[in-house]
């Protein structure tokens, strides 16, 4: 079996080189299409030397040589001596110095790299080194993505480390294959053929998540299944991690609370009984046994009807902490998610999280990660960020992103979210002080922590493209990127991935940059303008729905979000409502205490207001929210135009794919529009100016629209 799979992960992207349905990403090794370039790549790297031998240097080898082969268009030799790219750890060579300093290895860490020109007995050469195998890998990536986007490497001086420890994906995915709020097909898991078929791409999946930083896979969905912890799927788990091991990767499992109950025979899963600690500690060293680098456990508890402490009296610690006891021994860590509400609280949601885990700041194990989503509520297209962010110092905070797009059109809508992750990383905190921005405490820089995480929601199925949207791939991209650096800029990140993905010629580049930069704020005018939130059709949330009602709960329905009467509309969330302002430190609270001092952006989050209410455009409220809603739709058809105009400039088959996507985002764009603003007319009582499009349908036809089979359907995790 270990024979095996050193064979396969040897194997390099067994495609057709041309293909361009999608399945390559990023990872295009195409010919370089600039002349000048291609010919000095060509002499800078026509000989490669590389030192070291281990089944991750194996893999970055053979993507290092493949990779060149493809870009050069010329066979690379590796040789012994006299090389023009030496690639080596410092302990397997002596020429390193003086040109990589032990000051220099010392500020990249166990993962990070160092690429450097040089000059050697007369002849320049390109060094690139790290302290461990991984780091190789990543700079090997690092070094192929400069030629891919057709980067000067006349002079390098790269030295790269990531800013967060832990970059995980978490797969919502089930053991029957379905994904919840998945776009993108099934799950790329084979449970039925593991452990004794490694499928491709689950290779190609490793090596994607490698070239952009990520460095942990969680397999399962938080809405969890116990049967994962069983032998017969510890087995399949422990074959998917034996490969990923090679490229870094390590994987994790969700851990159902109720385990010891539904598999374990006990009749409690109570976290303080100690039997139930027992039946944790061995069942984690089973797993530790078949899994020697497992990562821990990721955990949704007591939250939309999963089991947790809170059913034995216990809090969110007492259960963190019995899992972290169990996996500490094995350096393991356990991720327990913050995202709590409960229908029986009559409260604000968006204040329950904090007031649930605040007061159990500092009561964690040292190896607890305390996960939480960007914003309060629930992964909206705009959200403030989560008030838990920087309240809680003495615990380690991890992000949670979702980019698998359930509140964001899905996969027939293009939205770009580095904007949004940015947006979320760069708002300060003011927790000790200005400049406590949320990238500081979830890096851990801001309370000196020894751990640190982000987590993205992944947006991969088995679709050939991964994502169902070919630039849904963006976000994939995009997180990688910004959890190894939260300080790269959303324009640096398009501009990457358009090059590698697509092509490098500068028209095209500058006109779909600017296009996926605008297409979030697009997004956002044509749903959820000026601070409306969670107003999509119950379930699926593919559709509009602000007159829902009548589902299960009130934080349900649309309209306990945006309480829009004949007076007006917004959640006041000040002093005078929920006040949920109060979680936020002052001077964060201050900007959003009243309408005046509340940007446009944020303002029905906070506040309930007149219709007539002057915006800072000078238009009342009600024409500036029919404003936002038309210039949403007329940014999707500046889109379709642009687009257009790239034909020819890449292949016909994605050219014609997006431009099919493009035109279901105008019409379901013109669909959000219509269906919310003939509601939001009805409450009014006053008519859409005369200069925009009226809806084109009676409000009862939308509120009869049905998506009973819409995909990503079965719970809101």
């Amino acid at each position: 079996m270990k024979k095996l799979i050193w064979i396969i992960t040897c194997v390099i992207f067994i495609t057709n080189a041309r293909s361009e349905d999608g399945y390559r990403l990023w990872l295009r090794y195409d010919r370089v299409s600039d002349n000048q370039s291609l010919q000095e790549y060509r002499v800078a790297l026509s000989e490669v030397r590389f030192l070291g031998k281990s089944a991750i240097l194996d893999n970055a080898k053979t993507e290092l040589l493949s990779g060149l082969e493809g870009l050069l268009d010329k066979k690379v030799s590796s040789v012994q001596s006299g090389e023009s790219l030496l690639v080596t750890k410092p302990s397997a060579s002596r020429n390193l110095t003086p040109t990589v300093s032990a000051e220099d290895l010392g500020k990249i860490g166990t993962e990070g790299y160092i690429i450097r020109s040089t000059i050697v007995g007369g002849t320049k050469k390109i060094i690139l080194t790290a302290n461990s195998d991984i780091g190789i890998l990543y700079g090997v990536f690092h070094l192929l993505r400069l030629l891919q986007t057709h980067q000067n490497i006349r002079s390098l001086s790269i030295i790269s480390s990531p800013k967060i420890q832990l970059r995980i994906l978490n797969h919502w995915d089930n053991l029957n294959r379905t994904v919840e709020r998945g776009y993108a097909g099934i799950s790329i898991w084979d449970w039925h053929k593991l452990p004794d078929y490694i499928d491709q791409r689950y290779i190609d999946y490793a090596r994607a998540n490698a070239s952009i930083g990520i460095n942990g896979t969680v397999l399962s969905n938080v809405n969890a299944n116990a049967l994962i912890l069983t032998r017969n799927y510890i087995n399949k788990v422990a074959a998917l991690a034996q490969l990923f091991r090679t490229y870094g990767l390590k994987v994790y499992l969700t851990a159902r609370f109720s385990a010891p109950i539904e598999i374990g025979g006990l009749k409690t899963a109570d976290p303080l009984d100690p039997q139930v600690q027992e039946w944790w500690k061995k069942k984690v060293d089973t797993i530790y046994q078949a899994i020697p680098d497992f990562g821990g456990f990721l955990v949704k508890a007591n939250s939309e009807g999963q089991p947790g402490p809170q059913n034995y009296g216990r809090n969110h610690a007492d259960g963190a902490n019995m899992l972290a006891d169990a996996v500490a021994p094995h350096k393991g860590i356990v991720m327990w998610r913050a995202f709590v509400y409960s229908n029986e609280v009559p409260d604000d949601r968006f204040k329950q999280a904090y007031n649930e885990f605040k007061p159990l700041d500092g009561k964690f194990r040292s190896n607890v990660l305390v996960q939480v989503k960007n914003g309060p509520i629930d992964f909206q297209p705009r959200e403030p960020f989560h008030p838990l962010f920087g309240a809680m110092p003495a615990t380690p905070i991890m992000m949670e992103f979702q980019l698998t797009q359930e509140y964001l059109g899905q996969a027939t809508h293009l939205v770009y979210q580095a904007p949004l992750y940015k947006e979320c990383l760069d708002a300060d905190t003011y927790s000790k002080g200005p400049g406590s921005q949320v990238y500081k405490v979830i890096d851990g820089s801001l309370e000196r922590h020894s751990i640190s995480g982000i987590a993205g929601v992944a947006n991969i199925g088995n679709d050939r493209n991964w994502t169902g949207h070919p630039f849904a791939q963006s976000n994939w991209y995009a997180f990688g990127r910004l959890a190894w650096d939260h300080q790269l800029s959303s324009e640096q990140i398009a501009d990457e991935w358009i090059r590698q993905t697509f092509t490098n010629r500068s028209n095209f580049v500058a006109t779909i940059k600017q296009m996926m930069l605008n297409s979030r704020e697009a997004l956002v005018n044509y749903m959820t303008p000026l601070g409306l939130h969670h107003i999509m059709a119950t379930g699926h949330h593919y559709g509009p729905g602000p007159w829902v009602a009548n589902a299960g709960r009130a934080d349900w329905n649309p309209v306990y979000y945006h309480k829009a009467d004949s007076f007006g509309i917004g959640f006041d969330r000040t002093r005078t409502g929920s006040d949920a302002l109060s979680q936020y430190i002052t001077e964060a609270a201050n900007n959003f205490d009243s309408p005046k001092t509340t940007p446009d952006h944020y303002l029905l989050w906070f506040h309930h207001v007149p219709w007539t209410y002057q915006m800072s455009s000078g238009r009342s409220l009600w024409n500036e929210l029919c404003h936002k809603y038309n210039e949403g739709v007329d940014s999707v058809r500046s889109m379709q135009e642009a687009w257009k105009t790239m034909n020819g400039l890449i292949d016909n088959e994605r050219h014609a794919q997006v431009t099919m996507l493009l035109n279901i985002q105008e019409k379901e764009a013109v669909w959000w529009r219509d269906a919310c603003l003939s509601y939001f007319k009805s409450i009014s009582k006053i008519e859409i100016p005369a200069k925009y499009e009226k809806p084109i349908h009676p409000l009862q036809y939308y509120k009869a629209i049905r998506h009973p089979f819409a995909p990503g359907i079965g719970g809101n995790p």
